[in-house]
């Protein structure tokens, strides 16, 4: 054995072995987290969204100009291992060639000589963007740049060194290819820089020592670079939430004797997932330049949220994971020293980050964990919602109205109630905000009158209808929120429920996908789409009269990103003639939030600017007559937008029943 394969041999064991080293550290980090998480299922559907999210990159080329670079630099380091595997093997026995392959190694050897080109491109232009014209949601700390242009070289030097390797190598066998070697831009530059086989033997070992070299370095400084997601982010892919209804909050145990806490105040209370989506985070922003909250000026910062858990599990993680339960790190916690609570609450919970994010991170599973610790162990939250959590435990409402009131919307209507009558094919899920809001009564009534037009048997419960629980819920008070969802429950499966439709996306949310969790298991269509169904069906028939009206829709969030109904109410509008339907820039997945998602109805704006504003302001750029919603919360906050701007003379903002209703026989 040559002294070269001995060195080699040295090095490439002392890397592994430290690499093994680091990633079993960071497994066990992983591993204080107490709060259960089973991912485990259904791997074929894992194995389907893995090809696609993080193979194909769909979510990264929702923004094309850097999803293809990315998409080159990813496929680049796939495709390269090929030629770090026969360069590892050479080092333990240098003859040693994938020629072997025949046909495919054709293959090989023609990525790798093409490939390195587009990969080196890539990286010049990802760093033209970080430094030069400075992509705002690249601006990251100055270790965050320093370590990204590490890692950037470190690829750049990895391609540079494997052309060289391959340019010397050709020169080096008298310019000659050996058989079923395919490298065209290796074979032109080879006899353009070297003049002879000997020197070439000479720089293709220094090249051969270099490309090694490097992926070790490159491999070893990945566990403690934030560029680990290299390594995380496809099993973080794998094991992200298979549900397609997106951020349905899991349940807690509240019945637990021994819990002697909720929520989560530090790491050792989250998931083990939960920590590996702070290993995962590219620091890339996306989440963060989605957020409505960061847009007008607000602190916080979804991409912020994950990197502190992550530097909470390397502060605290590896003295829990030694038994060591003292020191100074002890004398923090994760909620308030790393993430403030001004942070926590001005989250809408509008998904948008969720969306965005290429590798598939959770960030609304911790921030509503964090809140859950807030309310429910250290009973710090805003004094705004002292009164909104006593509304809803005594009046079944977030807001102080009467509960006798709550069918007083249908008087006169001719509308029965389940206790009259629960003989109906439908129940109608009014909604505190359809129940009691003077504006959104009004909608209320106007999708009773196409109920009752369309003939449809329906019914309300009225007085028994309380508070889905999705405020509470989301506020973190899941205690009050499980006391809504369970009596509302045991109400409606008294009557023995089964089909429901509701005007309210937060109400068809809770109701179609979060009851489930406490055995209530409704079909819940939100009215939008069963408005749909009744001109479809030709129940409701809209006029022959042309009209001239240009409108908008706004996407709700709850409607659109959490439950993927963009189409429904499109398509209702579509078929009114003469009708020119108007799409702002942010629309369907990536439209932008309304600002009273998440209870942030309820709380008063400390900090920053409006965030019903500043997508008011975008409706209203599209000179649009009247501007659609299909919920209430939108509704409210888009019409103290248009007010706001003082346009509420000339813009109308009405519901898509109301819409429907006015241009129907």
């Amino acid at each position: 054995m040559a002294i070269k394969n001995i060195i080699f041999i040295l090095i490439f064991f002392s890397a592994a072995a430290f690499f093994i080293y680091s990633c079993r550290n960071l497994f066990l980090y992983m591993m204080v987290a107490k709060k259960k998480d089973q991912r485990f299922d259904n791997p074929g559907k894992r194995l389907s969204r893995l090809w696609k999210i993080a193979f194909m990159q769909t979510k990264l080329l929702r923004d094309p100009k850097a999803g293809i670079l990315h998409l080159f630099i990813f496929w680049g380091f796939i495709l390269f291992i090929f030629a770090v595997l026969e360069s590892i093997i050479q080092g333990f026995y240098s003859p040693f060639t994938l020629k072997f392959a025949g046909p495919v190694y054709s293959a090989i050897t023609l990525i790798e000589d093409i490939f390195p080109l587009l990969v080196i491109a890539s990286v010049k232009y990802a760093l033209y963007r970080r430094f030069v014209i400075h992509v705002p949601r690249l601006e990251v700390e100055k270790r965050g740049k320093i370590d990204a242009s590490i890692i950037l070289l470190l690829i750049m030097f990895v391609c540079i060194f494997m052309i060289g390797q391959n340019i010397s190598l050709i020169a080096k066998n008298n310019f000659h290819l050996s058989d079923y070697e395919i490298r065209p831009v290796a074979a032109f530059l080879s006899p353009l820089i070297f003049s002879d086989a000997n020197t070439a033997a000479l720089f293709y070992e220094i090249f051969w020592w270099g490309h090694i070299s490097i992926i070790l370095l490159f491999l070893n400084f990945l566990p403690y670079s934030k560029h680990l997601h290299v390594l995380t982010s496809i099993p973080n892919t794998w094991f992200a939430n298979l549900d397609p209804v997106r951020n349905t909050i899991k349940s807690i145990n509240l019945d637990d004797e021994n819990a002697e806490s909720f929520g989560a105040a530090d790491i050792e209370h989250l998931s083990w997932k939960q920590i590996l989506d702070g290993y995962s985070c590219t620091e890339c922003g996306r989440c963060t330049d989605a957020c409505p909250a960061n847009k007008v000026g607000k602190s916080l910062s979804p991409r912020k949220i994950i990197v502190d858990i992550r530097r909470r599990t390397k502060d605290k993680a590896p003295l829990l994971s030694a038994g060591i339960t003292e020191g100074a790190a002890f004398g923090k916690t994760l909620v308030h020293d790393y993430i403030s609570d001004t942070e926590l609450w001005q989250c809408t919970t509008c998904m948008a980050c969720v969306q965005e994010c290429p590798v598939m991170i959770e960030h609304l599973d911790s921030i509503v964990d964090m809140r859950r610790n807030l309310v429910l162990t250290e009973s710090q939250f805003p004094t705004s919602l002292n009164a909104v959590f006593k509304s809803i435990e005594t009046n079944f409402t977030p807001w102080a109205f009467n509960q006798s009131d709550r069918a007083a919307w249908a008087e006169g209507m001719n509308i029965k109630t389940m206790a009259e009558d629960p003989n109906c094919d439908l129940l109608f899920w009014v909604g505190c905000a359809g129940s009691f809001d003077a504006r959104y009564k009004k909608v209320t009534q106007t999708f009773a009158k196409l109920l009752q037009k369309a003939n449809i048997n329906f019914r309300i419960l009225g007085i028994e209808e309380k508070c889905n629980g999705d405020t509470a819920r989301r506020l973190g008070n899941e205690y009050l929120a499980q006391m809504m969802i369970k009596e509302n429950i045991q109400t409606l499966n008294n009557y023995g429920v089964k089909k429901i439709v509701t005007a309210c996306p937060h109400c068809f949310h809770s109701l179609g996908n979060e009851y489930k969790q406490f055995g209530g298991n409704y079909e819940v269509k939100h009215h939008s789409q069963f408005i749909e169904e009744l001109l479809n069906s030709g129940k409701i028939q809209l006029k022959n009269a042309s009209v001239s009206s240009k409108v908008t829709y706004h996407d709700s969030c709850y409607l659109g990103r959490y439950n993927s109904v963009y189409d429904a109410p499109r398509n209702s509008l579509a078929g009114i003639k003469g009708l020119e339907l108007i799409e702002m820039k942010r629309n369907k997945s990536k439209g932008f939030c309304c600002g009273a998602g998440g209870g942030r109805m309820f709380l008063e704006d400390e900090e920053g600017g409006r965030i019903n504003e500043e997508r008011t302001k975008e409706a209203l750029g599209t000179n649009a007559d009247t501007i659609a919603s299909a919920c209430p919360f939108c509704m409210t906050m888009l019409t103290d937008g248009v007010k706001h701007f003082e346009k509420i003379d000339q813009v109308s903002i009405k519901d898509i029943a109301e819409i429907i209703l006015e241009n129907s026989n």
